[in-house]
C-alpha cells in the first residue's frame, strides 16, 4: 500500500462487497487484493503460487484488516476456475466486482511459436477471463448488477516486437470488453478494461528493467514517475465502486501517458 494511503479516496460502496481477483498473489494483483482488504470488501482471490499468496494473506491479516480468501488455482484448467467461483460466493456472497487480471508476458519470438505455446499463452492471458466473466454473471445479475474489469495492456497499442503471442491475446480483451459490455449491459453489468503501462513490479525490474529499459521509460512517458502496482489498483477500485456507474465497455488507460 502506499505511504500516502491515508490522502487517498474510500469508497463507501466497496464495502463488504464480494471481489473475485484472478493471479492475486504478486504484482498488480497483490496490490488489487490488499487495496480490496482495505476498503473493507470481502475478497477472495486465486494463484498458482501457493508461498506467496499464504504470505500475503497473512500480511494483510497482520495489518489488522480482515484476510482475503486464497483458492489455488490454475487458470488454464477452466473447470477449476469455475470451483473457485464457486467456492469464493460460499464464504463471502455472490460475487460483485471480478478483475480478471493474471497473466503472464514471457518473451518469445515468432519463429520459436510452436501451436502448443501459442495456446498456451491465449489460455493463460485471455481465456480465463472470458470464462470467469461467464462464471460471475449470474450473481451479479441476481444481485442487479456488478462490474467486471478486464485487464489488457498498452503492448498491443504500441506493437511490443517480443511478445507477440500475449500481444495479441492483450487485443483481444478489448474485443472481449466490448462485445461483453453490450450483451451484459441490460443486466446493469459493467465490462470496462484496464489498460496498464510498464509497471514496476517486482518481475519486471528483476527482469528486463536495464538501464535501456530506463532511458526508454524517460523517452516514452509524460510523466517522469515510475507506475507502481498500486496506480492501477486505484483505478481499479474507482472502477469496481459505485462512483462509476455509468462507465462500462471502455479502457482505462493508466501509463504515465506512454500512448
Amino acid at each position: 500500500m502506499d505511504s500516502q494511503s491515508s490522502n487517498l479516496a474510500i469508497y463507501p460502496s466497496l464495502k463488504g462487497k464480494s471481489v473475485f481477483v484472478t493471479g492475486g498473489a504478486s504484482g498488480i494483483g497483490e496490490s488489487l487484493v490488499r487495496h480490496f482488504c482495505a476498503q473493507g470488501s470481502r475478497v477472495a482471490f486465486v494463484d498458482v503460487v501457493e508461498d506467496a499468496s499464504l504470505k500475503l494473506v497473512a500480511a494483510i491479516a497482520g495489518d489488522g484488516l480482515p484476510p482475503p480468501l486464497f483458492i489455488p488455482c490454475d487458470l488454464r484448467n477452466i473447470e477449476a476456475l469455475q470451483e473457485a467461483v464457486n467456492e469464493a460466493v460460499a464464504q463471502n456472497g455472490p460475487i460483485q466486482v471480478l478483475c480478471n487480471n493474471a497473466g503472464s508476458d514471457d518473451r518469445h519470438q515468432t519463429e520459436d511459436v510452436t501451436v502448443a505455446y501459442w495456446d498456451d499463452r491465449m489460455a493463460v492471458n485471455l481465456r480465463h477471463q472470458f470464462f470467469a466473466a461467464q462464471a460471475a454473471r449470474p450473481y451479479m445479475k441476481a444481485l442487479g448488477g456488478g462490474s467486471i474489469i478486464n485487464f489488457g495492456s498498452i503492448t498491443w497499442m504500441v506493437g511490443d516486437p517480443d511478445c507477440p503471442a500475449y500481444v495479441t491475446a492483450k487485443a483481444a480483451i478489448y474485443g472481449m470488453t466490448r462485445a461483453l459490455a453490450r450483451e451484459l449491459g441490460p443486466e446493469r453489468i459493467r465490462v470496462n478494461c484496464m489498460v496498464p503501462g510498464w509497471v514496476m513490479t517486482e518481475r519486471q525490474m528483476r527482469l528486463w528493467l536495464t538501464p535501456a529499459g530506463e532511458r526508454q521509460i524517460e523517452e516514452r512517458q509524460c510523466l517522469p514517475d515510475r507506475l507502481q502496482p498500486s496506480d492501477i489498483a486505484r483505478m481499479a477500485l474507482f472502477l469496481a465502486a459505485d462512483d462509476s456507474a455509468m462507465c462500462t465497455s471502455q479502457q482505462f488507460i493508466v501509463d504515465g501517458g506512454w500512448v
